[in-house]
């Protein structure tokens, strides 16, 4: 009876909306907004016993999800450890990184050589044989609960794999399973399409539509031919898909990343991103999860103009979003030494509500891509397409001064748009400079790898390690002589490598490449983690260096304050700031100091703390 009340009053708090929201979209079909709310009670009543009292604990905590004590790491479970039950005994390691939020990166059932990463998904019910199971999959959430651990796992609404069984109905002429994608008789409307839709990826999967000769029909592919674009104007896929979802949270899932978000409304004579039903869908998601498992978060994949998908403080949509321009920004800074466009992004993050929770990175799974801001950096004579190349040219270790390597991906001549791979150790000259065997060039690798975490850190928002740059791992190249000719094409397979498990034993060899990375990162987590300005109720501002290749931020909580700064040359520099004659304690190293024209090595750091009596 008690559950059954708990339910109802979580019903009856967005009901109204929710109605109205979805009659709005779909106008009609009550009938399936009938079918939807029945549902949702039945994964409720179907939700496990122990994940609904993790609900009620995180609703006395609503933002639990972005204490100053969390960090994430993404990782691929066949690369990290094998498969799920080879995660589950890895676990110790990832307590060991003081990591309590696991990005599992995609694992369900794929078809082999057109899984895109995972991102072609066959089944929403089941995992990758080679992977494990959905049991597999409960037992390895509920350890990571055990340790206070979160699951996170992509969610790839927009499109199905073409071996999924709504695609092979459709191809077998069952128009009931056509409409729940974009099929067409003649060219004519996929050709309107194609002149207001941009390419996803032009150069490996150019155009938005491809021909079935088995039903003698086009159909919407946006990504990859193999890729079909679901129809969310259909109600029945949007259920659908809803219920997919919540079988996948009641098998302990507590993070959802929503994949793709922008694109998952089509509209004739639109660019088909970020339109407003797309917004609907996903203030509907929220509600939903809200009902049924309000220890659930969204996490929105959203590259181009994320804040919208916050929603607004009375209405929100995603719990969190990745800051994709921070992070391509901080590599822009990495290559031109100047801080002004990384300082304006980091303003512009500080001004936002405290509730918008950003995901903070370095690297991840995919590419980089350059989406700058060139009208702020106009000015400073930078032009976009020759920019971009330079970029491009830096980490591959074709610039002057340069020891990155990386490797391109989606390299467009027409467009001359491509994007970057590489770990955050290779795009930091560690593996050109460990073949030189040059100590000093390794010893300003390591010391930029630690900068950037350093500076990672102390943004607002929860840091997410990308697995294997906590040793300082380097590009991969053994994805081009993979016998899966789509791995073997994919350069993003550069950083998607096995992790080094022999490397990692090296972490506690003091003075190793391992070592130094590792025991650096663990000074930085534990000084944020107990430090009191680093909450995400802290005020945070940047402060003028009056030195262009030096970013100062500072975050301060009532009586307690933190000073960071970064330098990001290669050379010695000054940070001209004043911070009076309060000594400050060094949180990365020994002692005391006064604030005042810091001198800083090349790529060097510091965290400074200080407090007073209010």
């Amino acid at each position: 009876m008690k559950t059954a009340q708990e339910y109802q009053k979580r019903l009856q708090r967005h009901l109204d909306e929710l109605k109205w929201l979805y009659c709005e979209l779909y106008p009609g079909r009550e009938d399936m907004f009938t079918q939807l709310c029945e549902q949702m009670e039945a994964w409720y009543q179907e939700r496990p016993e122990s994940e609904k009292k993790l609900d009620r604990e995180r609703e006395q905590e609503p933002a639990w999800y972005s204490r100053q004590d969390m960090l994430g790491m993404m990782l691929y479970i066949d690369a990290f450890a094998g498969n799920l039950k080879g995660v589950k005994k890895k676990l110790p390691y990832l307590e060991a990184c003081n990591v309590n939020y696991l990005h599992l990166m995609p694992f369900l059932d794929t078809p082999k050589g057109k899984s895109d990463g995972g991102y072609a998904v066959a089944d929403y019910r089941k995992v990758q044989p080679a992977l494990g199971t959905m049991e597999e999959l409960a037992s390895l959430c509920s350890a990571c609960h055990e340790k206070k651990m979160s699951v996170c796992m992509d969610f790839v609404m927009n499109h199905t794999s073409e071996d999924h069984e709504w695609a092979k109905r459709a191809l077998a002429g069952e128009k009931e399973y056509q409409d729940r994608y974009f099929f067409y008789d003649t060219p004519d409307i996929p050709q309107e399409f194609e002149k207001t839709v941009p390419q996803v990826f032009p150069t490996t999967a150019p155009g938005n539509f491809t021909w079935r000769d088995e039903c003698k029909k086009y159909v919407m592919t946006s990504f990859y031919p193999y890729q079909w674009d679901l129809n969310y104007s259909n109600p029945v896929v949007f259920n659908e898909m809803v219920y997919n979802m919540l079988y996948l949270v009641n098998q302990g899932i507590d993070i959802v990343r929503i994949d793709a978000v922008p694109y998952i409304w089509k509209q004739l004579g639109t660019d088909c991103r970020n339109l407003p039903q797309v917004h609907t869908i996903v203030r509907m998601i929220r509600m939903i999860t809200e009902i049924v498992c309000p220890g659930v978060v969204l996490l929105g994949e959203v590259v181009m103009e994320p804040v919208p998908y916050f929603g607004t403080l009375e209405k929100p949509e995603c719990h969190m979003l990745y800051n994709v321009t921070t992070m391509a920004s901080t590599w822009h800074t990495v290559a031109t030494k100047e801080v002004a466009l990384l300082k304006q992004q980091m303003d512009v993050v500080n001004s936002l509500p405290k509730e918008y929770v950003f995901l903070n990175y370095l690297r991840c799974h995919d590419d980089i891509g350059w989406g700058l801001d060139y009208d702020f950096l106009k000015p400073s004579g930078i032009q976009e397409i020759p920019h971009k190349k330079y970029l491009n040219e830096y980490f591959r270790g074709m610039a002057a001064g340069s020891d990155a390597r990386g490797e391109l991906y989606n390299d467009d001549p027409v467009l001359q748009d491509a994007r970057l791979c590489g770990t955050t150790a290779s795009l930091c000259g560690l593996e050109t400079s460990l073949q030189a065997k040059d100590p000093a060039r390794i010893e300003r690798a390591i010391q930029k790898i630690l900068m950037l975490n350093a500076y990672l850190f102390i943004q607002s928002g929860i840091p997410v390690i990308y697995s294997g740059d906590e040793i300082g791992q380097l590009n991969d190249y053994s994805y081009k002589d993979d016998p899966d000719a789509d791995r073997a094409a994919d350069s993003r397979y550069v950083h998607r490598g096995h992790f080094r498990w022999e490397l990692e034993k090296k972490r506690a060899e003091r003075g190793t490449v391992q070592n130094r990375i590792f025991e650096g990162m663990q000074k930085m987590e534990k000084a944020r983690f107990a430090c009191g300005p680093f909450s995400g109720k802290a005020a945070v501002w940047t402060y003028d260096t009056y030195n262009s290749h030096v970013l100062c931020i500072c975050r301060q909580l009532k009586n307690e304050m933190v000073v960071g700064v970064f330098n990001f040359s290669d050379e010695p520099q000054t940070a001209w700031i004043d911070m009076g004659e309060m000594p400050f304690q060094d949180l990365l190293g020994k002692g005391e100091c006064v604030l005042r024209n810091v001198i800083l090595p090349g790529n060097g750091y510091g965290w400074y703390y200080k407090t007073w009596e209010e």
